[in-house]
Order: C-alpha cells, then sequence, then structure tokens
C-alpha cells in the first residue's frame, strides 16, 4: 500500500515541474475510459502498467521485454506506468527505454520513494531520465489513512481486489473526501482470482460488461469512481496486447478500458460470486 508525497511537498526544493502528458494515439470505435486526477483535473486511461518483480534487473533482456510491454502499452490506449526506487532496476529501465523509444510525452509515470526525501527524489528523476514524476512510499492502512487526513496528497496507492475489499470500508472514501486520486496495486490478488476460477467459464450475466475474466475482475474495481486506474503487473508484451489465455494476459487489461461498467447491482452479483468460490 502506498500513499502519494504532494507536489508541494517538493515544489520547494525542485524546479522542475510534473510530467505532462499527451494523450495516447491508439485509437478503437469503443471511447477509452479515462478517470481525472481529483488535483489537477488530468485525465488518464483507467488501466496502467505495474512494474513490481518484472524489471528489476538492468540487462539486455529486461529491457528488450520492457520495451515491447510499454509499446503495447501505448498502442492500446494506456500511460500510466508505475514503479518505485525499490524495485530493483526497473527505474532506470524504464528510463531508457521510454527515451529510447521517444515516448517520454506519452506516458505518465508514477514511482515510490524508500524515504520521503529530496535526494531520493533527484536519484528517481535520474533513473527514469525526467523531470517530474509522480511519487508515493509505502504504508499500512492506519498510515494511509493518517497521512490523507494529515496531508491531503494527490495520490494514493492501495492493495484493493474484489477478494480484498478492505479498503472501500475506510480508504476509498476518505480519498474521496480529501480528493485524493487512488491507484489499486494487485488487482488480481497476486493471481488467488485467477486460480479460482480456472476451468470456469464466466457467467453470461457478466457478459454485457465483461469478455474474459480479467476484464471481469478489473471491471468489479473500475466500476467505483473513487478509484482513479487500475495498474496489474506484466513483463510480457504478448500479455498485454494479444488474446492470450493465461492469468497474466494485458488484452484483458486493454479491454477494461473500454466498454460498459457493471453496475451496483452488478458487482453485488460478482461479490456474491467470488465469496462461493
Amino acid at each position: 500500500m502506498t500513499i502519494r508525497i504532494t507536489r508541494r511537498d517538493f515544489a520547494a526544493a525542485l524546479a522542475g515541474g510534473f510530467l505532462v502528458s499527451s494523450k495516447a494515439t491508439a485509437q478503437t470505435e469503443t471511447p477509452l475510459l479515462t478517470r481525472a486526477i481529483p488535483g489537477s483535473g488530468e485525465r488518464i486511461p483507467v488501466v496502467g502498467l505495474g512494474t513490481a518483480a518484472v524489471f528489476d534487473e538492468d540487462d539486455e533482456t529486461t529491457r528488450r521485454k520492457a520495451d515491447a510491454v510499454v509499446q503495447a502499452l501505448v498502442k492500446n490506449g494506456g500511460r500510466l506506468i508505475d514503479t518505485a526506487s525499490t524495485y530493483g532496476d526497473a527505474e532506470s529501465v524504464l528510463g531508457k527505454v521510454i527515451a529510447t523509444a521517444g515516448l517520454r510525452d506519452k506516458v505518465f509515470i508514477a514511482t515510490k520513494l524508500e524515504s520521503p526525501d529530496t535526494e531520493e527524489l533527484k536519484r528517481s528523476l535520474t533513473r527514469l531520465k525526467t523531470e517530474g514524476i509522480t511519487s508515493t512510499f509505502r504504508g499500512d492502512y492506519p498510515a494511509v489513512e493518517a497521512v490523507l487526513k494529515r496531508e491531503k496528497p494527490d495520490f494514493v496507492q492501495i492493495d484493493y481486489s474484489l477478494d480484498n475489499r478492505g479498503a472501500e470500508k475506510s480508504i476509498l472514501p476518505l480519498a474521496a473526501e480529501v480528493r485524493a486520486g487512488v491507484l489499486t496495486a494487485v488487482p488480481y490478488g497476486n493471481g488467488r482470482l485467477f486460480r479460482a476460477v480456472r476451468g470456469k467459464e464466466l457467467p453470461d450475466w457478466a457478459r454485457g460488461f465483461a469478455n474474459s475474466w480479467g476484464q471481469f475482475f478489473l471491471k468489479y474495481l473500475l466500476a467505483d469512481p473513487r478509484v482513479t486506474a487500475v495498474i496489474p503487473g506484466t513483463a510480457d508484451a504478448g500479455h498485454m496486447a494479444d488474446n492470450a489465455a493465461d492469468a497474466g494476459h494485458m488484452a484483458d487489461n486493454a479491454g477494461a478500458m473500454r466498454g460498459p461498467l457493471p453496475d451496483p447491482d452488478q458487482r453485488r452479483r460478482m461479490i456474491e460470486f467470488v465469496e462461493t468460490l
């Protein structure tokens, strides 16, 4: 779980502005779902890319995979990339591939700092080869609640999935109250949800808003307007863009950026369904 350090915290120390990105160029017949960042009004697509434990070694193989995944994200209309100073070499890997591909103005980078320190932020800026980022650091529920109340940050990042809904009780209402954007990590419950539905068909009543289990799980979260974006992770470009059949594929993620979302009655039915697995 992570909380964002506000831009105000570093404004006095750093002259660089935060990254302002252009809209992704991918176009389809179905409009892209976007949400506004409450503090700035800037709109971002509702599905991004998480990088925990997937780009942690800065070598040629990792950079090649990262380049393919980032390219697929942008091609499918995505912009948001989440990383951290504690994710091994992920910041450096992303900084290199984004700069080389010329995608700086097409992505919105969020990174988590090991400590709320100006020097740590500068190191992240150098690794990511950018002048501005959205920065966050980790904390448990009580810590997140305390900082939300005290600092009123621009963003909070939390673990939230259909089988882990604790954030709905306190974090989401409080984030809405202080106008903090919400990024949801681990939206597939670290794979628990896919293991639970393995071999099962998608219910007929869900096919109006989901074409796969991945979309089913992501759209439950996105149907809550307090969620700004979900950030599932993958290191496989095929998972990002192709019609693959395994748990992490990003065709599900890209599909979740478009089309209808479940209504409140359908969300209750989704909870009931998962609780019987």
